[in-house]
């Protein structure tokens, strides 16, 4: 059993981007600098959850984002630090075979971040290609566990069906599961809970990580067919979009309106209304501070139910994690 403590999840989260970590390169002195002050912002106020990847950096698959969140970690004053909780996923990739190849995984991590990671997780699940794989993969994370190197495991892109198996695998060792980090924003919950994922999660006392809770920035109100529009592959995606969420984005801008708020402040508070940690990124002190405007208020259920009707009249849906499991 761990021997540091029992592992704290504060009830809201700010990630360094569960998506990708395009915001953590580390090639500009003057951008992690910039990360620097974002990442004691956060702390300072009391946003004490950073999620990374051992995949996450430079795109040559080598931790940078760990590297830089420990260096952050280490140079930052806030007294929250006591509670910092440090989550990285585990890339199961496909030359990572075996229980003991997870643990050296977690140990490189730990290295690269100067310190032991709170909470590891499984990065993907590979039941869709290669279900043999994955088993060897969560018993390593069950014997880091066991040997203290952790205070939690958790997954990433399970279905509930799924997640039932592990559950009882990990169970048999009397591991608990931690938390499951899915896909979750007013754009991507239709399928969500059409699948009852929260719901098992709640009853089987895992608490859920709400990634991509803008869906990419489409819930920020700052993107439009006529305007601005960003690059590359999501600027199709968003031209196909936008005009298709017209309901939804037109709702959020209401109720933000109404509230003083702005409507990414909307959606992430309503992530946190449906029982979710959500993980925005920031790669800035403006989104630093905008993120950090969803917190210390809360949606009524009226605006819950208005947000989510203008969903469903909605046709645009997000695509879900190729990843994702039943």
């Amino acid at each position: 059993m761990p021997t540091d403590g029992e592992l704290f999840l504060p009830t809201m989260g700010c990630g360094t981007w569960a998506w990708g970590n395009r915001l953590l390169w580390g090639y500009n002195p003057h951008m992690d600098e910039q990360l620097q002050g974002v990442f004691n912002l956060c702390v300072g106020n009391g946003v004490t959850l950073f999620d990374t990847g051992d995949s996450y950096g430079t795109g040559k698959l080598n931790g940078r984002s760990e590297l830089l969140l420990g260096k952050f970690a280490r140079e930052c004053r806030s007294p929250n630090l006591d509670n910092l909780c440090i989550a990285t996923k585990l890339a199961a990739y496909p030359w990572r075979l075996t229980r003991k190849s997870m643990v050296a995984a977690l140990e490189a991590s730990s290295r690269r971040l100067g310190r032991n990671v709170d909470l590891v997780q499984m990065h993907w699940s590979t039941a869709n290609y290669a279900p043999w794989q994955e088993w060897a993969l969560l018993d390593g994370l069950g014997d880091a566990y066991d040997r203290g190197l952790v205070k939690g495991v958790g997954l990433s892109n399970y279905g509930p069906r799924r997640l039932r198996k592990v559950y009882r695998r990990l169970g048999d060792r009397s591991i608990p599961i931690a938390t499951l980090q899915v896909q979750y924003s007013l754009l991507t919950a239709a399928e969500i809970d059409r699948l009852k994922i929260r719901e098992t999660c709640q009853e089987l006392g895992i608490q859920v990580i709400a990634y991509s809770p803008l869906t990419l920035g489409l819930l920020t109100g700052k993107y439009s067919v006529r305007g601005n529009l960003p690059g590359g592959l999501r600027r199709r995606l968003f031209k196909q979009l936008l005009p298709q969420i017209r309901p939804l984005l037109d709702t959020l801008e209401a109720i933000a309106r109404s509230r003083n708020r702005s409507m990414s402040q909307v959606a992430i508070n309503w992530c946190i209304a449906k029982g979710t940690i959500p993980i925005p990124g920031a790669k800035n002190m403006k989104q630093a501070q905008e993120n950090l405007g969803a917190l210390g208020w809360q949606l009524d259920s009226g605006e819950v139910e208005e947000l989510e009707k203008a969903a469903t009249r909605s046709q645009g849906k997000m695509v879900q994690n190729v990843f994702q499991t039943k």
